[in-house]
């Protein structure tokens, strides 16, 4: 039984930009899945109403995702899970984690834009893990560039192999729709944000595509076929599985179109759930005995409340509610009466969970990223990094009354894994450290809010924080004297550098030569 269910799940994320159309393709794929029956466009008159995957009050005022959610649903015979990531760069610790927790990845992009930056870090996280990704162009109605281009620039940026299997009939104001290479069939293009296009089925040769789309078009769409095929290899399923290949497809999710022929190839191509590498052994999804690890921790899903939510994939076996489990990082056994399963806000408590599945489990404090849960087995699985830090700011008590509220919510907010905490050696003060400047404020917010405390910044000029590590005690203990103003320990008391300028950690580098300096937490 357990192999059907592991053969029916696809569990990715979908990774973009802020602004390249996430969202809004997140809401098509549920519409198709029956699980939203109108989609909302999720901006309208500047008061946003938000898309059934944002839920924080600071989301809902920026428009943007902050945390990562869940929401699963049926479509065909198969079970897809999408964890939807913040597009927005200052979360991308919290993208970076999810990335652990899914078996493939769709990228997408903005048809005018390009590849931007963001992108590009996220797709070193996929290459180092060798996760499959799908290329997703979007915005196609609007004026954008050439897909030629497109797709050398995908290639040369993402240094990935790309294989387009739809095709675009001229874009913006003209656009007709595309053509599926994969099923070969047309895909004529009519704006509409609630219907789901036809689909025509039309020799590529024939009169019949000059009638549909007009000779100088049809002409054009050939040449484009004859050059993809020339220049493109034959697409493989075997070489997408690998990483080594991105299968590309183009549309306007905002319109919805182009939006079924991903979906329709995905579930078919996309991997169901992989081994996962544990530091004792690799732990394959078909093994009888559950395993899971926490990815991901939310506070106050439901702000009527206060609880947390720990997000755990499953990894193998069969996730059982009420069952024993051991916490392997606390060695104890723990029950969950009420484990869920996420539709955006919509949370409902299951039975059993097949690995692949993600699962919400009530935390009162238990857990921290990347614990692990077994039946009894000792193991630890790997792959949850911190990035070093790049702003710091000093975090101050405003309020003395509220001195124990605030040690609360700091330690919540950093097993959540927001940002980082250091506490500098010298003088004792507590240090935050977060990837971006908008963490600052959502801290800060969140402090208020859910833990009635409040907090005052104040600035530190840092470069970077790096966690150091030695075999040669002495020099360790030497460097760690002559940069006592400059050390810290972070919360699992490993020794941390704050160096306050490039120049400052090269020459550190150069003049200790048996210390190593680490940039992520995993070492």
């Amino acid at each position: 039984m357990n192999e059907q269910e592991i053969q029916k799940r696809r569990t990715f994320a979908i990774v973009s930009h802020p602004d390249a159309g996430k969202t809004t393709l997140t809401e098509k794929l549920l519409l198709f899945g029956g699980q939203i029956q109108v989609a909302g466009a999720v901006k309208s008159n500047k008061i946003r109403k938000t898309a059934t995957s944002d839920w924080m009050d600071i989301e809902k005022q920026r428009g943007i995702s902050v945390s990562t959610s869940v929401m699963e649903f049926d479509y065909k015979d198969y079970k897809v899970n999408i964890l939807d990531t913040p597009g927005h760069q200052d979360f991308c610790e919290d993208t970076f984690r999810t990335l652990t927790a899914v078996d493939s990845v769709i990228i997408v992009i903005d048809g005018a834009k390009g590849v931007e930056a963001q992108t590009r870090k996220l797709m070193t996280v996929c290459r180092m893990r060798k996760t499959p990704v799908i290329v997703f162009i979007n915005k196609m109605d609007r004026e954008g560039r050439d897909p030629f281009d497109l797709l050398d620039e995908v290639e040369g940026e993402l240094q990935i192999s790309v294989r387009p299997l739809s095709w675009p009939i001229n874009q913006g104001q003209k656009f007709k729709g595309v053509y599926n290479i994969y099923e070969n069939s047309l895909n004529l293009f009519t704006p509409s944000k609630q219907t789901v296009t036809e689909k025509v089925e039309v020799d590529i040769l024939s009169e019949d595509l000059d009638a549909r789309v007009g000779k100088e078009d049809a002409d054009k769409l050939r040449e484009d076929l004859d050059l993809i095929d020339g220049v493109y290899p034959e697409f493989e399923v075997e070489s997408y599985l690998d990483a080594d290949v991105a299968p590309v497809f183009f549309g306007s999710a905002l319109n919805n179109f182009g939006v079924q022929e991903l979906l329709d190839c995905f579930v078919e191509i996309a991997p169901s759930p992989r081994h996962v590498q544990a530091e004792e052994r690799v732990v394959e999804p078909i093994e009888p005995k559950f395993t899971g690890f926490i990815f991901k921790i939310t506070a106050n899903i439901d702000p009527n409340h206060r609880s947390c939510t720990a997000f755990c994939k499953v990894c193998s076996g069969k996730f059982v509610r009420n069952a024993p489990y051991l916490h392997v990082r606390q060695d104890k056994t723990v029950r969950f009466s009420s484990p869920t399963q996420f539709m955006a806000q919509k949370k409902s408590t299951i039975e059993e969970a097949y690995p692949g599945d993600i699962v919400g489990l009530p935390d009162n404090g238990i857990f921290k990223i990347g614990d692990t849960l077994t039946e009894g087995e000792k193991l630890h699985f790997k792959g949850l990094p911190s990035f070093s830090p790049e702003m710091f700011k000093y975090i101050e008590n405003a309020d003395p009354m509220k001195t124990k509220q605030l040690e609360k919510g700091i330690n919540q907010l950093m097993d959540e894994g927001v940002a980082q905490l250091f506490i500098n050696q010298f003088n004792g003060r507590k240090l935050i450290g977060t990837v971006g400047q908008l963490q600052f404020e959502v801290i800060q917010y969140r402090l208020e809010n859910e833990y009635n405390a409040q907090c005052r910044w104040e600035p530190v000029s840092l470069y970077k924080a790096c966690w150091v590590e030695s075999d040669d005690t002495a020099e360790l203990e030497a460097f760690k004297k002559r940069k006592y103003q400059y050390m810290a320990k972070d919360r699992d008391g490993r020794d941390v550098f704050l160096a306050d300028s490039n120049y400052v950690l090269q020459m550190a580098q150069q003049d200790f030569k048996h210390i190593q300096f680490h940039f992520t937490s995993e070492f």
